[in-house]
């Protein structure tokens, strides 16, 4: 037996303890010193690792809206590549109408170019502060990374119909049907 401290060897002549609870106390001082037991954490440590894990997940949302912003300006990017390499080239003396938002502006083209826009077969589409046409199928592939370059498509049923806000009236006026491409 390992020399036990002279308070051991008093307590074990006075009979106040048991050889037994001497070797354990022992053998928890061992482990003790040897640091085999796990340590509570400590109340600073508790906060600490609270505050890295709030910042990880902070750092991992902005991470993610980067991402997307990237991603989004990657798709505007290939919009404008694709509104760029399909344009068809415009030309004509006719004026053709058009509503972009709350203003009417107008492009140049000839009959056939009108034709095929009354048709769906070309879109007019923003591109940087004027407006080109596209094909039908370039048209539906920037309709896909961005959808607000679109600005006419005739190919597309309307989501939203145009209502006077009476529903007697709309129900007349449906009976009238008004030609895609007037002239005004």
């Amino acid at each position: 037996m390992a020399k036990a401290n002279p308070l051991q060897e008093q307590l074990l002549k006075a009979g106040l303890v048991k050889k037994s609870a001497v070797a354990q106390a022992a053998r928890e001082q061992v482990k003790a010193r040897h640091g085999k037991t796990p340590v509570a954490p400590t109340e600073s440590q508790r906060e600490a690792e609270r505050a890295r894990a709030e910042k990880a997940e902070r750092d991992r949302l902005l991470a993610a809206e980067r991402n997307a912003q990237a991603r989004a300006n990657e798709l505007r990017a290939q919009a404008r590549q694709i509104i760029q390499d399909r344009k068809v080239p415009r030309s004509g003396e006719l004026e053709y109408r058009f509503n972009d938002g709350k203003l009417i502006r107008t492009l140049r083209v000839d009959e056939a170019l009108r034709k095929q826009l009354a048709s769906g077969a070309l879109v007019v589409v923003q591109h940087g502060e004027g407006y080109e046409l596209l094909p039908r199928m370039a048209a539906d592939k920037v309709r896909e990374r961005d959808a607000s370059l679109i600005v006419v498509d005739h190919g597309q049923p309307d989501e939203s119909p145009v209502s006077t806000g009476n529903a007697e009236d709309d129900a007349y006026y449906a009976q009238f049907q008004v030609p895609d491409d007037l002239v005004w």
